[in-house]
């Protein structure tokens, strides 16, 4: 179980990078607008907020990294990040899109279960 749960936990922090990268290097290009569905107004108006997120996705993603560096040792660590996930995913989900309980929030929550379980 412990190695499905880093698999999980190894693609969640994938999902944060890819976020990072569309939140901070494409937001308002067309992958981004499309990605997003924002106008090219609305992603130049938001762009700085957006890079700003997209850091805080990379901050995640470094810390499941470090988690699964650590083996069995870091999983307190492990624990700890996917809780963040799970509540900005939540938060994301019910302020912004619900998309991002399905996106971001469902892969960490099944990642911090098998990391409980095991």
């Amino acid at each position: 179980m412990t190695i499905v749960a880093n698999i999980i936990i190894g693609l969640v922090a994938f999902l944060h990078i890819y976020f990072l990268v569309l939140e901070m290097f494409f937001w308002d290009k067309p992958l981004g607008l499309q990605t997003f569905g924002h106008s090219r107004e609305s992603a130049k108006a938001s762009k700085t907020l957006a890079m700003n997120q997209g850091l805080y996705n990379g901050f995640l993603a470094a810390g499941l990294v470090w988690g699964l560096t650590l083996g069995e040792s870091g999983d307190s660590i492990k624990i700890f990040f996917l809780a963040c996930v799970v509540i900005a995913g939540v938060f994301g989900a019910a302020t912004a899109n619900r998309k991002i309980l399905y996106v971001q929030a469902l892969p960490a929550i099944i990642a911090l279960a098998l990391v409980l379980a095991s």
